[in-house]
């Protein structure tokens, strides 16, 4: 038979149990948006690295495409092409090797950014593992 007191102590029981739980959904709370956050903050770091570099390497790759355009219609002329021809034959080679060579790393790019994630991995973990602590108290 249930008395008054087992009555008061599954009331403080439910009590304690409702403010330890509020409790541990905040601190999960916040520890989702720390783990978000610092996510983000790297992934966006990097993305200006890459842009950075990007910009930089543009500009040297150019005129190192440029000479070797040049220096292909140099040869082509050398074999008795005509200079305009020779020019065009020697910077539609170099522009086809060259979008080659960019779908390659386009694609490796879209690959590794796709692979990362912003899930909140250790957020989700302790989550499911509260989850359990829960049905195992109730239980």
């Amino acid at each position: 038979m249930s008395t008054i007191a087992d009555t008061g102590n599954i009331v403080d029981l439910l009590k304690r149990l409702r403010d330890d739980t509020t409790v541990l959904v905040r601190e999960e709370v916040a520890l989702a948006k720390v783990e978000v956050t610092e996510k983000a903050s790297k992934l966006s770091r990097n993305v200006g690295y890459l842009a950075a570099g990007a910009l930089v390497g543009y500009s040297g790759l150019v005129l190192m495409l440029m000479g070797l355009g040049f220096l292909l219609s140099q040869l082509f002329q050398d074999q008795g092409m005509r200079d305009g021809t020779a020019a065009f034959l020697g910077f539609l080679i170099v522009g086809g090797i060259i979008a080659v060579i960019s779908v390659g790393l386009v694609m490796k790019a879209i690959n590794a950014l796709k692979a990362q994630s912003l899930k909140p991995e250790q957020t989700i973990e302790t989550l499911q593992e509260d989850k359990q602590w829960a049905q195992n108290k109730i239980r």
